[in-house]
């Protein structure tokens, strides 16, 4: 505290010294000057950390040596203290950027709190965060020792989303080793949960909404042919994500529905993604649809056909009166191109955009180093997300979707994790590449660090082959092979994977929002 260095320039300061004796014994440093000009000279030459700043002076006034300081150091806090109360000096002082105001007479507390809030909030607020978060922390570890439903890890993951966006400016980094912690500790306990309880949801009215079971649950009930819907599906958006877009959007749309619903495993694009459209298990899309259905090793793209598996699948429902359309967004071009064509969308009862950016940003960042520097963690990656939406054309298409009465969905396929340790496994020639998901026969593998699903058919996965199984990596593992492991290792580190059991890639965002 003893470090900062307050300039108060007034014209009548010695009627302040009071005011500044009480600052000093609170071990605050005070400068004072009596111009505007004064002022001026001395924050070009010297350093202070706030302005206490008269606004009715001789000579400069307050509202041009406030310009002034702000040619010359836009950064540094100014308080204005005015007598006034006109709207016009309060309007000019605002949009000059003043941190705060206040009304003469001051009382020296005033001062000591607009201090408080200008230089110590940061501080303030994270400490209180921190102590809010020790005694959550508490309450989750017990949590995570008797959860036993799928409504319970919703719940719980949200808590632990709510708390790493509390903590991601807080000035403690001891606090974000321990949600890391706590994070690590749930994800372990979440793949022994999935690993229990995943193979019932097929045969049980008890589960979840998941991928194939969402356009039927969630999305067909809220069409109709009265208001136009807007269903964006962002590929690979993870829960956090979804919280660091929503401000942007919320401008233009208020959430009618803000949840959560399970992916299918593996939570992989060609899985997932088909599935959603599809309203079918992986397979059943290749028993019914043999033409459009490709397992991880067939030659060609795996998610081609969405259009015709959206298709068959209103039709199953008996949408088929509502006009619809399916767009895929897979580069800059596409994106602008659509957002100039918007407007004739209007005449569609449900136009499904997907989305591809994140899942590019995700793979683009463990192929460019710069990339890796810029989301190097769970923030970097959230602030890199947000950085690309509010630049993108995907939100002049939602500015759009407004001003046309759009309702808009938002929700994704999976979400991704970083992973962090390798896990060793063998596989012949005919192994999957995925790291966080193997499927083929005669795999290999460290039993603790994954699901093993011997029959596929039981969770309603195809065999590529006879005798072949699949493997989920759990909590923030990822897959390498024997030869060439440490190079491999080193390469992967800290990318971001999906394909495996974790709440980041499992639990996903699916939000309903009404225009404003």
């Amino acid at each position: 505290m003893g470090n900062i260095t307050i300039l108060w320039v007034d014209d009548e300061i010695e009627f302040l010294k009071p005011h500044i004796l009480f600052l000093e014994k609170k071990n605050y440093i005070v400068k004072t000057c009596k111009s505007g000009t004064e002022a001026i000279n001395l924050i070009n030459d010297s350093i202070f950390d706030i302005v206490f700043l008269d606004e009715n002076m001789p000579g400069l006034s307050g509202l041009e040596t406030l310009s002034a300081i702000k040619e010359i150091k836009s950064s540094l806090p100014v308080v204005m203290i005015t007598k006034s109360e006109e709207e016009y000096i309060m309007e000019d002082a605002i949009g000059n950027k003043i941190a705060d105001y206040l009304i003469k007479p001051v009382n020296p507390h005033q001062i000591l709190l607009s201090l408080k809030k200008n230089l110590d909030h940061n501080r303030l607020v994270s400490e209180k965060t921190s102590s809010n978060y020790l005694q959550e922390f508490r309450k989750i570890s017990m949590e995570l020792n008797e959860i036993n439903s799928f409504e319970e890890w919703e719940k719980l993951y949200k808590k632990l989303v709510f708390w790493e966006l509390e903590l991601e400016n807080s000035n403690d980094p001891t606090m974000s080793e321990i949600l890391e912690a706590q994070k690590s500790e749930a994800n372990m306990q979440f793949g022994r949960f999935i690993e229990k309880s995943y193979p019932s949801w097929f045969e049980d009215y008890q589960a979840p909404v998941m991928s194939h079971t969402l356009f039927k649950e969630k999305i067909a009930e809220t069409l109709n042919s009265k208001q136009p819907t807007l269903l964006v599906v962002i590929d690979n958006l993870r829960y956090d994500q979804w919280k660091a877009l929503e401000p942007s959007i919320n401008t233009y749309y208020k959430v009618q529905e803000d949840s959560l619903y399970f992916s299918i495993l593996p939570t992989a694009t060609q899985y997932a993604r088909n599935a959603i459209f599809s309203g079918l298990m992986p397979s059943e899309m290749e028993k019914l649809f043999p033409q459009y259905w490709k397992n991880d090793n067939d030659e060609g793209g795996k998610n081609l056909y969405e259009a015709q598996f959206l298709e068959a699948q209103m039709k199953r429902l008996g949408l088929s009166e509502l006009k619809y359309e399916y767009i895929k967004i897979t580069n800059l071009k596409a994106g602008q191109k659509l957002a100039e064509s918007f407007k004739s969308k209007v005449s569609n009862d449900l136009t499904v955009v997907v989305y591809n950016f994140v899942d590019m940003l995700s793979h683009a960042k463990t192929e460019m180093e710069v990339l890796k520097e810029l989301a190097s963690n769970d923030k970097g990656y959230r602030s890199l997300t947000k950085s690309w939406f509010d630049n993108s054309p995907l939100l002049e298409i939602i500015k759009q979707a407004k001003e046309l009465n759009f309702k808009l969905i938002i929700t994704t396929d999976h979400g991704t994790i970083n992973v962090k340790n390798a896990s060793k496994v063998v596989g012949n020639k005919d192994t999957s590449l995925n790291l966080r998901y193997k499927t083929g026969r005669s795999l290999s593998y460290e039993q603790k660090d994954v699901l093993a699903v011997k029959d596929p058919k039981s969770i309603y996965l195809p065999s590529s082959a006879m005798n072949s199984s699949f493997i989920f990596a759990k909590d923030n593992l990822f897959f390498a092979y024997p030869n060439n492991y440490n190079h491999y290792v080193s390469y992967f580190r800290n990318t971001y994977q999906h394909g495996g059991i974790s709440l980041e890639e499992v639990i996903i965002p699916f939000a309903i929002l009404n225009p404003r």
